[in-house]
């Protein structure tokens, strides 16, 4: 390992090398390279603007960092442990490029506020391809719903089966949770489209910056006002967590349930061979991976989050060593929800097959629609609590008889109430009990047409 020191004449010798490569982040943090060069390109032509660099120098800088940038990425340019981090690895090779002028780079700017800046450019682009992620995922639980307004499917209250629903409603449920995810991550990007360069180490800079140009350049909405925030604040890549979190925890409910919907006691879905694996031992199985995969996945993206919480609570002002932990969960929280995300959405569009004659069978097979049967009597003027009670009776002694609310005679429905007509049969049956729901939001089938059609337009805004 080289000897050459990183710091200043301060120090008379090198780390310890066990200490070097513990304190080392060029293992994880060249993942911003190409940020920190964007951001190192804008910085060299602020310097130019406001004269604490000519013209000529800003033009050799940017013609080494972009030199920098071809190299990494053919591949030829791979810093190791000596260069401590991205911005001290992208700074040597600038240096070895353009010489004494590249010692330059680093007028007016300290690596607080280059890291801030790099992981927020970072960040914002990875914000804008999450969300391109949601509206594919979205669009796959669009196709689905579109195709099954119609088809039933038991919904559950504690897992216990409540009230059948178009199974579209069900679906298009999804679709309005990842919605706010979208637009939770369109609010987070705000936050994080704020500049930090410019605030120095920790109390800005003697020379005379121009802070709101460097922003400009680099496609920042605003700047940080007061330096001190501005290098130490994380509460963006916080709530950046707390929305992948929110994501993860959207896509291991519809996991679960496919899960369950998969397994013969269900028998709802049939999964594809493109998008389930089988056992090493038991030839008739075929297994949920994807779902289990990404319901196992979800708690490290929660753990992301709550160890920058931790990081963050007992920092005094401003940056401390500790900020260098946020990287690699933040790396692998963007990694983990893209590709958790793109998994699901294979699996919605090529990997499952709603079995809707199960899903009509097993909407006929319970007592979901004794909330109708009180309805109805709602409906002739007998007081809700009165039939809510009568209708409890009614299912203990059907439960009791083996028998289900359209297997009684309309004399035993009338034995039971003399408001029951010939026309409580078709008020119980499935479709009409779906159909019927629909107040706004509601599962009725003109409600759910037009929960699609309004979605189809969201998508195509």
């Amino acid at each position: 390992m080289s000897k050459q020191k990183t710091w200043s004449d301060r120090f008379e010798s090198a780390l310890n090398p066990a200490i070097a490569i513990f304190n080392a982040s060029i293992g994880f943090d060249i993942e911003l390279i190409e940020y920190d060069i964007t951001g190192s390109i804008a910085h060299a032509k602020m310097l130019a603007k406001t004269k604490i660099i000519s013209d000529a120098e800003a033009q050799q800088l940017e013609s080494g960092l972009s030199q920098i940038r071809t190299e990494y990425q053919q591949g030829n340019f791979n810093p190791g442990i000596e260069a401590e981090d991205v911005h001290f690895a992208v700074e040597k090779r600038l240096i070895e490029i353009v010489g004494d002028v590249g010692k330059k780079l680093h007028t007016a700017r300290s690596r607080n506020d280059q890291v801030g800046t790099d992981i927020r450019l970072y960040l914002r682009a990875e914000i804008r391809e999450i969300q391109q992620y949601l509206r594919k995922f979205q669009s796959a639980l669009l196709t689905h719903s579109e195709q099954h307004v119609e088809t039933l499917i038991p919904g559950y209250t504690h897992l216990q089966r409540a009230q059948p629903l178009s199974l579209a409603h069900h679906l298009l449920a999804y679709f309005q949770m990842t919605q706010r995810d979208w637009e939770r991550l369109e609010d987070v990007y705000k936050r994080t489209n704020i500049s930090p360069l410019g605030c120095g180490a920790l109390a800005g800079t003697t020379f005379p910056i121009d802070r709101a140009y460097s922003a400009e350049l680099l496609g920042f909405d605003n700047i940080y006002q007061n330096s001190l925030d501005g290098v130490s604040d994380r509460d963006f890549a916080i709530e950046f967590l707390c929305a992948a979190s929110l994501i993860m925890v959207h896509l291991s409910r519809l996991s679960e349930e496919m899960i369950l919907w998969a397994s013969q006691e269900f028998s709802f879905i049939t999964l594809k061979d493109t998008c389930a694996t089988g056992s090493s031992i038991m030839p008739q199985k075929k297994n949920p991976d994807i779902p289990e995969l990404v319901r196992g996945k979800t708690g490290r993206v929660f753990g992301h989050l709550q160890g920058l919480l931790v990081i963050m609570k007992g920092l005094p002002l401003a940056y401390n060593k500790d900020l260098q932990e946020d990287k690699e969960g933040i790396f692998d929280a963007v990694k983990t929800v893209k590709a958790c995300l793109e998994a699901m959405t294979i699996l919605l569009n090529e990997g499952i097959e709603f079995k809707t004659a199960r899903l009509s069978q097993a909407v006929a097979e319970d007592f979901s629609n004794a909330t109708d049967v009180a309805d109805y009597l709602a409906g002739k003027d007998v007081p809700f609590r009165e039939a809510y009670n009568l209708v409890g009776k009614v299912v203990k002694t059907s439960l009791a008889a083996g028998k289900l609310l359209k297997d009684l005679t309309l004399e035993e429905w009338q034995q039971l109430h003399p408001a029951f007509e010939a026309d409580i049969y078709e008020a119980i049956a499935p479709k009409q009990v779906v159909s019927a729901r629909n107040s706004y939001g509601g599962t009725g089938f003109d409600q759910v047409r037009q929960a699609i059609s309004q979605a189809k337009s969201l998508l195509n805004t």
